[in-house]
């Protein structure tokens, strides 16, 4: 009997039992464990300042891979990202404001008021594909901000809502790193749920309409169902991260939710790399911690002082610039990276050849 070649060639499923193990390999599973470990001890080695930043990249990861899902697995384009993260912390607040309701009321309605915003404007993209299935979801950033805008002008909170911290089986969630351990759960959790859509029936129909719709509509996928459930599942994702927003930083302003936001948003799925959860968590990485980098830089050039009126100007222009470059130079993204390196690393001292190249 031939001997299973080894690890560092690549890891071949032998039984249907190995397509459902989430971590497959023992290499695998001390690196998951390891960064596990680094993940529990971070918050209590590092200054308050730095958990902030691991909070927001968590909060961040949560709508990233609700809109890997959309738009890099199902190929759904959407530009309303920043509006259904608008719905679900309005939906948050509004409830808190007006009725007093607790946390375990606010996050399923919050769910509920993406989901339903998800069937709505879902239902265009039965129509309407590229450019003006976008113009289409653009439309919701804006219904949704036009009324958020309203009911803050009149309810006269002109500085927003105030959403006091929420309180779960007693206890109040406000100390910094009892929140950076509440959003990983959340990240990790809709981490989860990804995956398992991905490895569903699901799944595997947004792949396939997002190759080739035709194609997949000949092979009995209900087109108009899946895509419909694509937008439901991710708005509803998307709203709770929304509600999370909301009570983590204390209350909710419609300026909060801009259309940058979406921008950063698609930004984080393009230069994680489309089509990968791990670019989403990727890009939801890079994209939060960008602005700090550029302002980190600035500080220690000669005369920072005068260059400080100017640090958000160069955070916009950088931010393009570094746009444009992964499109022309690095298509795949940061995973791709995270690829090239793995395999290089794995397969060294040997050189990785194509399929049709000379060795």
């Amino acid at each position: 009997m031939s001997k299973p070649l080894p690890s560092a060639s690549g890891h071949f499923r032998r039984s249907y039992a190995d397509e459902f193990r989430l971590i497959e390999t023992r290499l695998a599973k001390t690196s998951a464990a390891a960064f596990a470990l680094v993940l529990l001890v971070f918050p209590f080695a590092v200054s308050p300042f730095y958990v902030d930043l691991a909070t927001q990249v968590f909060l961040a990861a949560i709508g990233a891979l609700a809109l890997m899902l959309l738009t890099g697995i199902a190929g759904q384009i959407s530009l309303g990202h920043a509006g259904l993260l608008a719905a679900g912390a309005f939906t948050t607040g509004i409830l808190y404001k007006e009725f007093g309701a607790p946390f375990w009321v606010t996050l399923p309605s919050a769910a509920l008021a993406g989901a339903l915003l998800g069937v709505v404007f879902g239902l265009p993209s039965l129509r309407l594909r590229g450019l003006y299935l976008a113009v289409s979801t653009l439309a919701l950033h804006f219904l949704v901000v036009y009324l958020g805008g309203e009911y803050e002008t009149r309810r006269g909170f002109s500085t927003g809502i105030l959403v006091d911290p929420p309180v779960v089986f007693g206890y109040e969630i406000y100390a910094p790193r009892v929140w950076y351990f509440v959003l990983l759960a959340a990240a990790a959790l809709t981490l989860l749920i990804c995956i398992n859509l991905m490895r569903s029936r699901s799944g595997r129909a947004w792949r396939a309409i997002h190759s080739n719709e035709t194609v997949a509509e000949a092979l009995g996928i209900g087109i108009a169902r899946y895509k419909l459930l694509a937008f439901v599942i991710t708005s509803a994702i998307t709203a709770m991260a929304g509600a999370l927003f909301a009570y983590y930083r204390g209350f909710v302003s419609i300026e909060a939710f801009s259309l940058y936001l979406t921008i950063q948003y698609v930004a984080m799925i393009i230069i994680g790399g489309m089509g990968s959860l791990l670019g989403a968590l990727l890009g939801a990485l890079f994209v939060t911690l960008f602005p700090y980098v550029i302002e980190g830089a600035m500080a220690a050039l000669p005369g920072a002082d005068r260059l400080a009126g100017s640090v958000f100007a160069v955070n916009y222009a950088a931010f393009g610039i570094v746009m444009i470059l992964f499109l022309v130079f690095e298509p795949q993204g940061l995973v791709g990276i995270w690829r090239r390196v793995r395999n290089y690393f794995l397969l060294w001292p040997f050189r990785q050849t194509a399929l049709g190249e000379r060795p």
